[in-house]
């Protein structure tokens, strides 16, 4: 299994009942063989340019772990789902994410030898 990245821009029509829309995209994730590892609603937003007659989409974001053959199977599906304007669907790249989690376990190093230099300079 894969990591992906997934971004799919929702009908704004939707906008005040958007489950019909996001179960289908579940759906289609889990049978296709993948899991959802996180999901995130960033809302409303107005569009640079008019897609498919609209001037705004709700975004929506998922981080999944697909089968080799999923992508294509998801794809071809979320081209002819009438509620979705437009998506994306790129791997991840491992590289990226190694260097972000030991950039940011440096930081919270950094963080606790301050805090633990700023606790000793107290008790002087």
């Amino acid at each position: 299994m894969k990591n992906y990245e997934l971004t799919v821009l929702v009908h704004p029509d939707l906008e005040m009942n958007p489950e019909p829309a996001i179960t289908k995209i579940k759906d289609l994730v889990e049978k296709s063989g993948g899991n959802i590892i996180k999901e995130v609603n960033d809302g409303k937003k107005r569009l640079a340019y008019p897609v498919k007659g609209q001037d705004f989409a709700v975004y929506y974001y998922y981080e999944v772990e697909l089968p080799a053959e999923a992508p294509a199977k998801i794809e071809s599906v979320l081209n002819i789902t009438d509620e979705i304007l437009r998506h994306l669907l790129v791997t991840v790249d491992e590289r990226k994410l190694k260097a972000e989690a030991k950039q940011a376990a440096r930081a919270a190093h950094d963080e606790n030898s301050e805090s633990e230099e700023n606790s000793a300079a107290e008790e002087e």
